[in-house]
């Protein structure tokens, strides 16, 4: 943070993230709501997507930054994407590990599976496992990846530090990727799918469950330096979520809730480790 900075600088600083944002998410909801692209071929609401990038674009041209400035550098790249992956394997196989065990416990007949759907802690459409499937899903969230790790933990970030604190940095972005997040809430509210009260208890999980794994990608940018931890945890956290289903006689990802919030609060746990590690052995070296 400039600590020249005044109370004006912040709050404009502040109107730019939100001004942009606002736009981003405005194009998210039309696309949502009126194009519906993720009801075609495509199966993913990549439009949007599309349009933060080259909102990206745009930014960093208007800032005179380049992609290196919000974390995409090629320094630390191998190393970072293997801690991502880290993150993202270790934590989820503690979380289907929990998830099957708590099911089997109930007597159900817990195995896994794999078949690809779009990504809602509710109303899943399968798509199949076909090639054509498995490709539009990882080239769907590689767009989704670079689009909102970019915005999020990329320019969102580093434009709130150069008036904020890091921490108040962090929590800006975190907020932000969480309201994101609740347009799916919406779009079932409006489809009938879910009354108000179920409607306000969806938006806020979703709002707490992004917020939460938004606020550990931001502390693997602080602790290494580059991107590409969160984006490469990120790449497997949705293509795992998309792909790998727990299956039993009565259903399919019944307690889906249990292993993405135990999975995101184990990840953020991981991560808080790391980084009071890293402080540890910095401070000896003073």
């Amino acid at each position: 943070m400039n600590k020249g900075m005044t109370l004006k600088d912040r709050k404009k600083t502040f109107e730019i993230i939100l001004a942009i944002f606002v736009l981003c998410s405005v194009v998210k909801e039309i696309e949502f709501l009126v194009i519906k692209t993720d009801q075609t071929i495509i199966s993913e609401n990549i439009i949007c997507k599309l349009f933060v990038i080259a909102v990206l674009f745009i930014a960093l041209s208007k800032l005179g930054w380049n992609w290196k400035k919000i974390g995409f550098c090629k320094e630390g790249l191998l190393k970072n994407a293997v801690l991502g992956l880290i993150l993202g394997a270790s934590t989820f196989f503690l979380s289907y590990l929990t998830e099957y065990l708590v099911l089997a416990a109930m007597g159900k007949t817990p195995h896994i599976q794999f078949f690809i759907t779009n990504f809602a802690l509710t109303n899943q459409n399968v798509g199949g496992t076909s090639f054509k499937v498995v490709a539009i899903c990882v080239i769907g969230n590689i767009v989704n990846v670079w689009a909102e790790e970019g915005l999020f933990r990329g320019l969102f970030f580093q434009m709130a530090k150069t008036s904020f604190t890091e921490k108040q940095s962090n929590f800006i972005q975190s907020l932000l990727f969480g309201l994101w997040h609740i347009i799916t809430v919406i779009v079932w509210l409006l489809e009938g799918s879910i009354n108000i009260p179920a409607a306000c208890f969806m938006a806020v999980g979703y709002i707490l469950l992004a917020g939460v794994l938004a606020y550990e990608w931001g502390l693997c940018i602080a602790l290494t330096g580059t991107i590409w931890a969160g984006v490469f945890e990120h790449f497997f956290n949705n293509f795992i979520t998309n792909s790998l289903h727990m299956v039993t006689d009565t259903g399919t990802d019944e307690m889906q809730i249990l292993r993405i919030v135990l999975s995101n609060v184990l990840s953020l746990t991981f991560v808080l480790f790391l980084s009071r590690m890293a402080k540890k052995r910095k401070h000896r070296e003073i």
